[in-house]
């Protein structure tokens, strides 16, 4: 079955990549082995060589996470997809096949805390620089690079202060300096922004998230083009093995196929949320690029086809106060997961920004009166309704 890869976004989320087998399954199968049989001796020569093309092993060759792959570069508008078993999983592979030793790498200062600590403790070991910078601040971009620096690395919108970062402008930089430029792309999906068309060279993803779109597996994505990701990142995998299991490619298989119409709920729900805590007096500052207080709103709207289903608000009160509100929770769930159904509440200062000292959570802005909220698809009077418990 041919796709037509020049079809608009709905159509491709719901039939991109799809190959179906010998029984004509309507739904996509899910090949749940580990090895692949060959018709001859010279057959399995040839696909170990690469003269071939076929399965091999489904620890880099697999026809559901292949499935998966091909619909997420094609919705994002990249050459090649590379799966992992999770999102940290997808920048590892990406740094690990893309830099070596001597390189420098530029990492805005709002990413995920695990990113942190990843560039922070482990890359660094392997001889790697990193900087950190101000996502917002082009010129300490500009200030930051060096002859070695290699990658641009950042999210936007970043977690959880969802700041924004202008794409194309980091991509003339990076590639000014011949730089990769890498966006994790988490929080808005190909359903809201692409940063490849932006001029980004790879977009990062964390599966777990909107991709699956109701918490059910862990998994990561690299697009870009078909030599960086298609046989770098793709040697990496290969080699390492970060894999991404055949069921959990083809739930998120499952999730592509409504992906726009969660993203455009999710959105619709965050920005009465947001602006229902703009309005209460504990709350000292609501972050959400919906709201024209945030100070990238129109670049929010410029980058974006929507602004995203994730709220931080600041508490007056600082962690006392904060928790009271996490604590008076009847319906929303309190864990440090995002992009689901449900709607999810934590405090990041101490759970996904926990690990990083109390210095890098201050120059990111992690205040203790912060807390996040991953708006989900339930009424957004109820949402609100239980976060009035603890803002009363």
């Amino acid at each position: 079955m041919e796709t037509d890869f020049s079809a608009e976004f709905e159509t491709l989320a719901v039939r991109a990549g799809q190959v179906r087998g010998y029984e004509h399954e309507h739904s996509e199968a899910i090949y749940t082995t580990s090895s692949f049989a060959f018709a001859s001796a010279a057959e399995a020569a040839a696909r170990f060589s690469g003269v071939e093309p076929g399965n091999i092993y489904s620890r880099f060759t697999n026809p559901t996470v292949r499935t998966f792959q091909d619909r997420l570069a094609a919705l994002e508008g990249g050459e090649a997809c590379v799966a992992t078993s999770s999102g940290m999983a997808a920048i590892l592979s990406a740094c690990m096949a893309l830099l070596k030793h001597g390189d420098h790498v530029v990492c805005s200062r709002s990413v995920f805390g695990s990113t942190v600590s990843l560039f922070d403790r482990y890359l660094k070991r392997f001889g790697i620089e990193v900087d950190f910078v101000s996502q917002v601040d082009i010129e300490a971009w500009q200030a930051a690079i060096k002859p070695n620096t290699r990658l641009l690395f950042l999210e936007t919108p970043s977690n959880p202060l969802t700041e924004l970062a202008d794409v194309a402008a980091l991509a003339e930089l990076a590639h000014t300096h011949d730089a990769l430029l890498a966006v994790d792309n988490c929080f808005c999906t190909p359903a809201l922004q692409r940063p490849l068309a932006l001029g980004a060279d790879l977009v990062i993803h964390s599966a777990t998230k909107y991709l699956d779109g109701q918490g059910r597996c862990i998994g990561g994505a690299v697009v870009g083009d078909a030599e960086r990701v298609g046989k770098d990142v793709f040697g990496f995998l290969r080699t390492a093995g970060p894999t991404m299991s055949p069921f959990n490619a083809w739930v998120f298989l499952k999730g592509l196929e409504t992906l726009r119409l969660r993203m455009r709920a999710h959105c619709d729900n965050a920005q009465r949320v947001a602006e229902w805590l703009e309005a209460q007096p504990q709350v000292e500052r609501v972050h959400y690029p919906g709201l024209e207080a945030h100070p990238q709103h129109e670049l929010a709207r410029r980058q974006q086809d929507g602004f995203g289903g994730v709220v931080s608000f600041e508490v007056r009160g600082g962690q006392e106060a904060a928790w009271r509100v996490v604590d008076a929770t009847r319906m929303i769930s309190i864990t440090a997961n995002l992009g689901d159904a449900k709607t999810t509440i934590t405090h990041p200062a101490t759970t996904t920004h926990g690990r990083i000292s109390a210095e890098q959570r201050a120059e990111a802005g992690i205040r203790d009166g912060l807390l996040r909220v991953s708006v989900g698809l339930e009424a957004a009077n109820d949402i609100i309704a239980d976060l009035a418990h603890g803002l009363g």
